[in-house]
């Protein structure tokens, strides 16, 4: 509910009726359109430029009954941020869903073997080595918690981004945003993954930053009139920065969620609605690397430096301290300064590795973004059976051709393959 004085101020929530067909829209379309794939991205960029109803729950479906490229109808599913955050909003979307296979299953999701290797051995030799060991890894743990937190508030006072074609200016939350999305092949992402024993989330970030730095690379050599793409354009010391938002809640289990949405409110909530989600800073390393598989190994040696941080866990209850103690105002002036000051926002989400439908409708692909923040580019992964679709927001004014963008990226993990079968070809 909102103030009727104040319609940006939210007052708290009350218990509703909802009307399906209020927040069912299917607009009537020319059936001989020409380009209907281009039709559905004008369409979502027009979407994200229209405010919301405020005087009924905040979310819609919007229903584009036409054949594209990837699937034989749209469904777009507008749900405002209050309500929650994109792990607790596709989860619901997702706990809606059912097995195409068996309409009674759920979906199931992949899960990853993590080898876990035992610090402290069970036999008294290595008793006092392990605790030692223990120590020192607490002891990082909290070096690397205080450096990377002191990294994160030098960025959101002062330390900004260096000024590039993709970086974001004043008054970027409120401009137009354009969504475009492409299906990369996860079988791919898996083969380069096995090969290189990291994980997707390496491989992914790896990618995305070998196709950013091709991107800029050209962009520059274009303002410098330079065709030759291979040339190294790229200005020496590029500071660039993602805003990962990382889930906090103890689980995440599709079967909690569906177990909540069943239960009375009488019963012990295993889930946390709304918005519970840290903030990590992420460095992109942007540079033209001769092998494309350095640009997986700097991104998997970012990751694990920031997986022994408690980064995201301190900024949560930071978070939440200053929103009790100086209120929402504050907050989001914070939160707002500290992703102006960073180029882009990057997460990956884990989808279901079956056929899934909504409600007797199969879907052929599942394309997860966000609009209204200050940067002006966003890369979202989803995966989703044997498919990962990579979607970018991005600010028109800024980046005008997205697709090339999407074509850098998919190049890299093209790119990338081709480096780890020659290593397996060399290998035997």
């Amino acid at each position: 509910v909102f103030d009727p004085k104040n319609p940006n101020k939210p007052v708290g929530w009350i218990r509703t009726k909802v009307n399906v067909e209020d927040h069912l829209i299917i607009p009537t379309l020319n059936p001989q359109m020409e380009s209907p794939n281009e039709y559905a991205e004008d369409y979502v960029a027009n979407l994200a430029q229209i405010p919301m109803d405020l005087t009924k729950p905040l979310w819609e479906i919007h229903i584009l009954n036409m054949k594209t490229k990837d699937a034989n109808a749209i469904a777009v599913f507008r749900i405002h941020h209050s309500i929650g955050d994109g792990i607790s909003l596709m989860s619901l979307v997702l706990a809606c869903t059912r097995k195409t296979s068996d309409p009674n299953a759920m979906p199931n999701f992949p899960t990853e073997n993590k080898k876990k290797k035992s610090l402290v051995d069970t036999s008294s030799s290595f008793c006092l080595l392990g605790c030692f060991l223990w120590l020192m890894l607490v002891f990082k743990m909290i070096w690397n918690t205080f450096v990377d937190m002191c990294f994160f508030v030098a960025t959101m006072v002062f330390l900004k981004d260096t000024k590039t074609c993709v970086k974001g200016s004043s008054g970027t939350g409120k401009a137009p945003k354009k969504f475009v999305y492409r299906i990369l092949s996860l079988d791919d992402i898996k083969l380069v993954k096995n090969v290189m024993d990291v994980t997707i989330n390496d491989v992914v970030l790896g990618i995305t930053q070998a196709g950013l730095s091709q991107y800029l690379n050209k962009n520059y050599g274009e303002a410098k009139g330079d065709e030759k793409v291979q040339q190294n354009n790229l200005p020496k010391h590029i500071r660039l920065n993602s805003t990962l938002l990382v889930n906090i809640r103890p689980t995440s289990k599709i079967e909690d969620l569906i177990e909540q949405m069943e239960a009375d409110e009488s019963t012990t909530r295993k889930w946390e609605w709304g918005n519970s989600i840290g903030y990590i800073l992420l460095p992109f390393h942007i540079a033209l690397r001769d092998n494309p598989l350095d640009y997986i190994r700097s991104a998997k040696a970012t990751i694990d430096k920031k997986k022994q941080s408690l980064e995201a866990i301190v900024t949560f209850i930071c978070g939440k301290l200053v929103l009790k103690i100086l209120g929402l105002k504050v907050t989001a002036a914070l939160v707002h300064r500290m992703l102006s000051n960073t180029t882009l926002a990057f997460s990956n989400m884990v989808g279901p590795k079956e056929e899934i439908s909504f409600y007797g409708h199969p879907m052929t692909f599942l394309a997860p973004s966000v609009y209204g923040h200050p940067q002006a580019l966003t890369v979202h992964f989803q995966s989703y059976m044997n498919m990962m679709t990579l979607v970018l927001a991005v600010d028109q004014n800024v980046i005008p051709e997205p697709h090339k963008l999407c074509d850098d990226i998919e190049e890299s993990l093209g790119l990338a393959k081709q480096a780890v079968e020659k290593t397996k070809v060399f290998k035997i």
